[in-house]
Parts: C-alpha cells; sequence; structure tokens
C-alpha cells in the first residue's frame, strides 16, 4: 500500500465513522444552551470550547418525494415554483419578472492531503451534491400561477456562479474567480455572448467559502462583492487571505476597486433595508469553539469599518487560538446589529416590500438558514424573519420567527437546504432549495 493510499485509508474511516454516528471518533460538543439565548440583539455570549477535531454532524440528503413540501408559518402557503433543477444556490429577478436560478457548488478543489480530502467529502455530503453545474437557468411563470412554466438555460461557460446583478441592459455575474458582464435585453431566453471581465476575485486554493454574492448600488454607480475567508481563523497563513474576508466596491466612473468592509469570516447575502436605504449582509461566523458559538450574525454593512475576524468576535471578544498581530484593530472591531443564532449558515437575506405576506411580514428582513454540519443538535435548515423598526434596525427583544421550516426530519436527516431567497413582484417569497433542487414559493393565504 503506498502512502497516498494509506492517508486516503484513514480520511475514508474518519469520514464514515462521522457520517455513520461514530461520535468518539469525533469528539462532539454538545450545546449547553437553548438557540434562542445566543440570537438577538443582545445575545448570551459563553466562554468558547476550543476543539482540536470538530464536531461533525451531518444531515443525510434524502430530498422531497411526490407532494411532500416545507412547512410554512400560520397564515403562508408553500408550494413548489420549480424543481429538477440540479444545486440551485442562487436568485435574481429581472424587471420582467423572470427568475434566474444559479446552478452551482464549490468548484473542484485540489487534494493537498488528507484533511482537503475530508473536507471535501464533507462539503459534498452535506451539500447533496460534489459537482457544480455551472450554469444559470432562466424560468417564467407566463399564466401567473406561482409556478414556472417555461425554463430555458439562460447563461453556460461559468465557473461556480452565485450573485447576480442587472445594470441598465448589463447583466452581472459572480463566479468564484471574477466578476463578469453580459448584455441583456429584456425578454431574453439565453445569453451566448462571451461577456467580459470585469474584475478578478481571490480563488486560491483551497478556496474555502468559494461563494461570491453581487449587488448594486442603489443609484446602480458600483457593485458591492462579498469574498469569504479561505480558512476558519487564517490557520494557513494570513497570506492566503489576501483580498479575502471582505466586501469590495466596484465604482463604475473610475473603474476603481476598494475595501468597503473588511474581517468578516464569511459575508453571503446582501440586500438594502428599503426604509433606511443602508446595506445589510449575513455573515458565517467561525468554527471550532463549541456548539454554543459565536453565532453567525445579520449586520449592516459601514464603509471602513473592520468587524473583527480573524483576531476577535461579535465585537471584541478575542479568539485566543489566532496568532495576535493586530491589537491596535481591537478598539475598531464594530458589533454586529443582529446575532442569527451559532452554525445556522446564515445565507440568502431579503427585505420585505409591504404587508403582501401579511402585517406581521411588512417590515423586516428573511434570512435562509442554510444549516449547520457541526453543531449537536443541529441548528439552521429553515427561512426565518426578523422584524425590524420605523429606524431601520431589529426591533429589541426580538428573535427570528419561522417562516419555512419541514427541511430537517425528526431523525436529522435533510430533504433539503434553503440558501437564497427574494421577495418577486407579486410579494411572494422565492426560496432556492439547492440539496431539494427545488425553488419553493411562499404566499399569504388570503
Amino acid at each position: 500500500m503506498t502512502r497516498r493510499q494509506h492517508i486516503r485509508n484513514i480520511g475514508l474511516i474518519v469520514l464514515v465513522l462521522a457520517i455513520a454516528g461514530g461520535w468518539w471518533a469525533t469528539r462532539p460538543d454538545v450545546a449547553k444552551l437553548p438557540i434562542t439565548e445566543m440570537q438577538g440583539r443582545g445575545p448570551n455570549i459563553i466562554a468558547a470550547r476550543p476543539q482540536s477535531v470538530p464536531t461533525i454532524n451531518v444531515a443525510k440528503i434524502i430530498g422531497w418525494n411526490g407532494r411532500e413540501a416545507p412547512t410554512a408559518a400560520a397564515g403562508l402557503a408553500v408550494k413548489a415554483f420549480a424543481d429538477k433543477l440540479d444545486h440551485p444556490r442562487w436568485l435574481h429577478e429581472l424587471p420582467n419578472g423572470d427568475i434566474l436560478v444559479a446552478e452551482s457548488t464549490q468548484p473542484d478543489r485540489p487534494i493537498m492531503g488528507v484533511e482537503d480530502w475530508v473536507a471535501r467529502n464533507l462539503i459534498a455530503s452535506a451539500n447533496g451534491s460534489n459537482k457544480s453545474a455551472n450554469r444559470i437557468t432562466l424560468l417564467r411563470d407566463t399564466d401567473a400561477d406561482g409556478v414556472a412554466d417555461q425554463r430555458s438555460v439562460f447563461l453556460t461557460g461559468l465557473n461556480s456562479p452565485f450573485g447576480m446583478a442587472l445594470i441598465k441592459n448589463q447583466l452581472y455575474v459572480a463566479n468564484t474567480d471574477s466578476v463578469m458582464v453580459f448584455p441583456y435585453k429584456e425578454g431574453d431566453l439565453k445569453i451566448t455572448a462571451s461577456g467580459q471581465k470585469l474584475m478578478e476575485l481571490p480563488a486560491q486554493a483551497p478556496n474555502n467559502h468559494w461563494a461570491r454574492n453581487i449587488i448594486a448600488a442603489l443609484d446602480g454607480s458600483s457593485l458591492f462583492v462579498t469574498i469569504g475567508s479561505n480558512s476558519n481563523i487564517g490557520e494557513n497563513g494570513m497570506a492566503s487571505e489576501k483580498d479575502r474576508a471582505q466586501i469590495k466596491q466596484y465604482q463604475f466612473a473610475n473603474k476603481q476597486t476598494r475595501i468597503y468592509a473588511y474581517g468578516m469570516r464569511n459575508p453571503n447575502g446582501l440586500a438594502f433595508n428599503p426604509i433606511s436605504k443602508t446595506l445589510w449582509t449575513t455573515v458565517n461566523e467561525r468554527d471550532m469553539l463549541g456548539s454554543d458559538g459565536p453565532p453567525d450574525y445579520l449586520t449592516t454593512v459601514d464603509f471602513g469599518t473592520f468587524y473583527g475576524w480573524p483576531y476577535y468576535y461579535f465585537g471584541v471578544i478575542e479568539d485566543f487560538r489566532v496568532k495576535q498581530t493586530r491589537p491596535d484593530l481591537r478598539q475598531y472591531s464594530k458589533r454586529p446589529d443582529y446575532a442569527l443564532g451559532p452554525h445556522v449558515a446564515a445565507l440568502g437575506l431579503a427585505f420585505s416590500k409591504g404587508p403582501q405576506l401579511g402585517k406581521d411580514y411588512a417590515n423586516g428582513a428573511f434570512v435562509a438558514m442554510h444549516g449547520s454540519w457541526n453543531r449537536v443538535p443541529a441548528s439552521g435548515y429553515k427561512v426565518v424573519y426578523i422584524p425590524f423598526n420605523e429606524r431601520g434596525f431589529p426591533l429589541d427583544g426580538a428573535k427570528p420567527r419561522d417562516v419555512l421550516t419541514g427541511f430537517l426530519t425528526k431523525d436529522d436527516k435533510a430533504h433539503g437546504r434553503p440558501a437564497g431567497v427574494l421577495i418577486d413582484k407579486s410579494g411572494a417569497l422565492l426560496v432556492a432549495d439547492d440539496s431539494g433542487n427545488r425553488i419553493w414559493r411562499v404566499a399569504a393565504t388570503q
């Protein structure tokens, strides 16, 4: 047996034990607090419990059968807007109501050792997919019955696409390694142009946190781009984190790129609050500090602001696992606006546009919690709503309200995992279920 085969076999044993429930092999850390204590504007941040081996609790993907569907909150109804997709990750609505769906997952990553091999297989198991479709599909509901009855392959030749933005007649698509721009005409069912590269994005190996989201400024003068870290806490050296763990801004007038906000381990969702006009994001926090934290969060994106990673979390709490080289940043580390809970893997973000879903959802944010892989018990696997006040911030004392649940079974298997969300022109909530391979539509029952 060669050394490479020996390493691969060790990795396989670890992976099988983890997925099959061999908890002694991964030394799980079990949550000691209810997750609600670690949510809201004033979460309970308890002492960290560092782990040398992460807790692994991967939900087996079982998909949806027949008429099975998630469970909507009272006053809401859910049905499939589209099915038979290939890992539908992110959504964008065009001016004519067509819905673009980025079908993608992590790009191929090099196997540099047993850790990379195990990580790749764990991610594939958690996602229900290990090969990216690398395309954008267009969905059209021609009879306005809430079900897409026309679809077409809209754009191909992409590299793990994620975020999309339309400015005038230009469609911008965020690959894992670049932002591309394509010509678009309303009503197009397909783009055949090769496109042009607007900006390169860092995607060096192993390219953890590969997804790049984008959003256009409200006046169309610039583009914001999320870029997650290349590691958990910079353990591969900060040189490999160059231009990562931040949100960049590309300014069209001077064709210049600048760091807009930094110190965010893995920012994903981007949305402007319709009341305050402020940009918000969802951020996935660090692993291996225990099942009780630190919490993923929802926060404003403030220009020039540092959010702590990798040295601090939730403000000025120091991560003593990280070699401290920037103690000067502690006084500038911003405390996030709202805690979503530990390891929920917050992705999609969309603000309500009025009371179309009912008065209880007229002013606030919808967040898709993709679901944990390293917490006991599992967290996330649902879409929640956070009510906001008239000033454009989450209500004091408010906890996330369940909007769409039932993705996780009682025996911890996953029908699917919610990722991208948007509020469409009719006021309905669309949810991309990347492991269930469907788009769900949530609307008011009356």
